[in-house]
């Protein structure tokens, strides 16, 4: 621990800091909550100014509990978790059963199947709530850097949801190492030295007798660190110490350590022993240190033997453990032995701990100076029980050791894949790559082969990009077909499937694909291969695709993947229709099953089917939910795909600021991941947006670009998303023959696919580029087919058919559509496109007055969420666990929407959300 620096007032030099915390704290009394990640060098005052937040918050009536990460323990799986949850794990069973079941599988304290690690996020988030409904919690979290990175990941979960939660969660994490990306999502709080005049008043209240020479020695050397003013006076022989004299400008860690050092060489040899041996372990329990350090000594050896480093103030022997005076304690100590002793000491620690295999695996691990089977195949058994708790990163780090123990070129090899793999699934590709490569020298089945390299192809930024990546891509999965293991080829081939949506591949090589299907030898309606068949070839599978899913039952089932892959393939051939049932399924099911990543993909699809039906209030809320979780879980990609959802939205509301921040940050961030097909979206929302409005110039520029080859935002099934916004805007502003080349490539491809949305399209133009003659019987036929079912076109098409009446001199015949088209866009939410109908109304001498709000403005998408599902009966802990927040965090959403809509509670929910749109000004 770091010693404080603490007097009456508080903490030397830090009232900044204090103030900051203070008022974090003072927020837990009205319910709020918040977190803090302090950074700073090793000694700078983490500690102190955690503890003096934990005095506080504990005089304040707040329950503390803490917890920190040890280097011993980073590699077993929610080590740090268990530890901080231990007072509360005696009410794990008044979770729900699913949480109950994660959590307690995650501290092996059940059986069950390996739970997704945010359902054991969502089970600690409800657990701490609970605690915090009795007394408010403040959760301090020490030396991050070494926590175990599941811990980690549940608790930076949780510290995104705390601000509607008297719970306050600090972090301390020492500078110097890896930023994760989480971090950006926490309040930081960076410490830096202290100032000259607060650095001489802790030196002089610290070693009162130092001469002046000494103090001002003392003073240079500690450059304003805390603890380096208050170890440097203790090293022994401070006057001539290596410490004090320095060779050169160590670094203050190194300076610490040899400060440290210098007390440690006087000790005893047992007394040193049984440190290196609480070093290695990090002191952890006491009974094994001693077990330990007399196997090292080759004597037996008692607590006595501590003594000496108690009264030197190195240690502190408590009940069941060593407590080290500070990390850098157990450092000096660690670094200060011989490799030989070291070796030894982690051999003693893996022959007394063989109640935890996976603590001596580690040890034995630490033991090694080359390879070992035997202690491999151990981490590879701890592996395996890591990934059944559900502490996947802990098992890809114990493979990737293993694997670096094998001395067999084929077992390292095989072992490097699966590590690489697992590193792509935990969102950590850069790594993932860097074991690919290493396996790329060792010797690899053909199979292997052909999966390694499928795996480096598809997790390089750029694998969507080019014909030439997908037909590797094909390639190497038509390679790794195996019949007598089919889900295997399936699920490499279903990659290279949709890196043929995405990737603008040749004829030739969705042929391959189609082929390679074929060979796999499962039926046609399964849906991995619907998906694979529609993704690899839109258009030549699209309307077999439709016929088949039309024909599926679709029965849920406990397995919410068949109606993901059957949504996709639908979304893939412009079925959205289809797509939105069958996602909709897919996310209850995802939802209940606690799987985070693909659930936020699959609300991503709901939301773009969702916009394209014209349904406005589902593509919210289902994207601003889609872009959290997409980020949260580390997919850009998605999350940037969700965000473009919402600049849809705006643009066909009318919100052009919205739109233009959301489509320019999107732009930035897919060409600095090299998600070039994805611009494509760029350009339809502001393209969409553009023509809905009427600015065809713009709207031509931008859609236009999504089906140009040459172009960088090529993509032409997306393209096709705009295609009757092209032909519209191409009417007005381009040749009559680029209209007309546009308007043929949509007829081809509703005629082909047979797809509604296309069909739908093709229905919405003709009349907007029909001559004079034609155009009235052209609106007529077209109000009353396809169109009509899409809400959307449909009032595009009677807003288009009044202004053509009106400027055509028949003024009162025009009020009719012009009125149904208000009517509609107000339903839809469409503001802009509503005040354009008005205008026009105006203009044929009707007056139209503006509505008021819709009840979707004045709520956020979260909000329009809970109280959809408060009005379908839904309890708050129901409502909590399907969007992953705590009970209590949806009642405070509720209190503050209740005022929103005008009710005074969730029983008056219904009728408020009932009056879309709200009533005339």
């Amino acid at each position: 621990m770091e010693p404080g620096a603490a007097v009456a007032s508080g903490l030397l030099g830090r009232a900044v800091e204090e103030a900051d915390l203070e008022n974090l704290l003072a927020g837990l009394g009205a319910g709020v909550g918040g977190a803090r990640l302090i950074r700073g060098d090793a000694g700078i005052g983490k500690t102190a100014l955690l503890e003096t937040a934990a005095r506080r918050a504990s005089a304040a009536g707040a329950n503390v509990l803490t917890t920190a990460g040890v280097p011993s323990e980073s590699r077993l799986g929610f080590a740090g978790l268990h530890r901080l949850l231990a007072p509360r794990l005696g009410a794990i069973g008044e979770l729900p059963e699913p949480q109950a079941a994660a959590l307690s599988t995650a501290f092996g304290l059940g059986s069950e199947v390996a739970p997704d690690r945010f359902l054991i996020a969502l089970a600690t988030l409800e657990l701490l709530a609970d605690a915090a409904a009795e007394q408010p919690l403040v959760l301090i979290v020490e030396d991050t850097h070494w926590l175990d990175e599941d811990s980690w990941q549940v608790l930076t979960f949780v510290a995104r949801r705390v601000e509607f939660e008297p719970i306050v969660i600090l972090f301390a994490v020492r500078e110097g190492y890896p930023e994760h990306r989480e971090d950006s999502a926490l309040g930081q709080m960076r410490l830096s030295a202290l100032s000259p005049v607060a650095s001489a008043e802790l030196l002089d209240e610290a070693s009162p007798d130092l001469s002046p020479i000494a103090r001002r020695h003392v003073l240079d050397m500690a450059g304003g660190n805390p603890l380096a003013l208050l170890e440097l006076p203790r090293a022994a022989d401070f006057g001539a110490s290596s410490a004090a004299s320095g060779v050169g400008p160590l670094p203050i860690t190194a300076r610490l350590e040899r400060a440290f050092a210098d007390q440690l060489e006087a000790l005893p040899r047992a007394t040193q022993s049984l440190l290196l041996v609480a070093a290695a372990d990090d002191g952890s329990n006491l009974e094994r240190i001693l077990r330990a350090g007399s196997w090292v000594a080759g004597e037996p050896l008692t607590v006595d033997d501590l003594a000496p480093a108690e009264a030197a103030g190195l240690i502190r022997v408590g009940g069941e453990g060593i407590d080290l005076r500070h990390p850098l304690v157990g450092a000096a100590i660690y670094r200060g032995a011989s490799m030989g002793d070291r070796m030894a000491a982690h051999t003693a620690l893996a022959e007394v701990g063989g109640a935890d295999p996976d603590r001596s695996a580690w040890h034995r691990a630490a033991a090694c100076l080359g390879p070992d089977e035997s202690v491999a195949s151990a981490l590879e058994a701890a592996a395996e029980r890591a990934l059944a708790r559900g502490a996947p990163a802990v098992s890809a780090a114990a493979i990737e050791r293993a694997a670096q123990l094998s001395d067999v070129s084929e077992v390292r090899g095989r072992r490097l894949l699966r590590a690489g793999e697992m590193e792509f699934e935990l969102g950590r590709p850069d790594h993932a790559l860097r074991l690919l490569q290493r396996a790329q020298s060792l010797e690899l089945s053909r199979s292997e082969q052909a999966q390694l390299a499928l795996l480096i192809e598809t997790g390089d930024e750029e694998s969507w990009s080019g014909p030439a990546r997908v037909a590797s891509s094909a390639t190497l999965a038509s390679e790794m077909v195996d019949p007598a293991d089919p889900e295997r080829s399936l699920g490499a081939l279903l990659g290279a499937a949709q890196a043929c949506w995405w990737g603008n591949p040749t004829p030739q090589t969705r042929a391959l694909v189609l082929a390679t299907a074929d060979r796999i030898g499962v039926p046609d309606d399964l849906p991995a291969m619907v998906a694979i068949r529609a993704c690899a070839d839109p258009v030549g599978q699209g309307r077999e695709t439709i016929e088949r899913i039309a024909r599926a039952r679709l029965d849920p089932g406990p397995d919410p993947v068949g109606p993901h892959l059957l949504g996709t393939a639908a979304t893939a051939v412009w079925s959205f229709e289809q797509s939105l049932g069958l996602l909709g399924v897919a996310v209850e099911g995802l939802r209940a099953q606690g799987r985070l990543g693909r659930l936020a993909q699959a609300l991503v699809s709901q939301a773009w089917a969702a916009v394209l039906c014209a349904n406005s209030t589902l593509a919210g809320s289902a994207a601003d939910e889609a872009s959290r979780l997409a980020r949260e879980t580390g997919q850009v990609r998605w999350a940037v795909a969700a965000d473009l959802v919402r600049a849809t939205l705006a643009g066909e509301r009318g919100d052009d600021a919205t739109l233009n921040a959301l489509t320019t940050r999107g732009e930035s961030e897919l060409l600095s991941i090299g998600a070039q097909p994805l611009l494509a979206m760029v350009r339809f929302a502001r393209g969409r947006a553009a023509v809905a409005h009427q600015n065809y110039e713009e709207g031509f520029a931008e859609l236009r670009r999504a089906l140009e080859p040459g172009d960088i935002s090529y993509h032409r099934f997306t393209g096709a998303w705009g295609l009757a916004d092209l032909v519209e805007a191409a009417s007005h502003v381009a040749d009559e023959a680029v209209t007309l080349s546009y308007l043929s490539e949509l007829e081809r491809l509703a005629e082909e696919t047979g797809s509604p949305y296309l069909r739908a399209s093709l229905d919405y133009v003709r009349p907007l580029v029909a001559a004079d003659g034609d155009a009235d019987r052209a609106f007529g036929l077209a109000l009353r087919g396809e169109v009509s079912r899409w809400p959307c076109f449909h009032g595009r098409l009677q807003l288009a058919y009044g202004r053509w009446l009106r400027r055509h001199r028949r003024v009162a015949e025009s009020r009719a559509p012009l009125r149904a088209a208000r009517d509609g866009f107000d339903a839809l939410g469409f503001g802009g496109l509503a005040e354009r109908a008005r205008e026009e109304l105006r203009a044929s001498g009707e007056t139209s007055r503006s509505r008021g709000p819709d009840v979707r403005d004045r709520l956020t998408p979260q909000e329009l969420q809970i109280a959809q599902l408060a009005a379908e009966g839904l309890s708050n802990r129901e409502i909590g666990q399907r969007l992953y927040l705590s009970h209590r965090t949806v009642g405070s959403h509720l209190y503050r929407l209740f005022p929103k809509l005008g009710v005074s509670s969730r029983n008056h929910l219904g009728d408020a959300l009932a009056r879309l749109p709200a009533a005339v000004d």
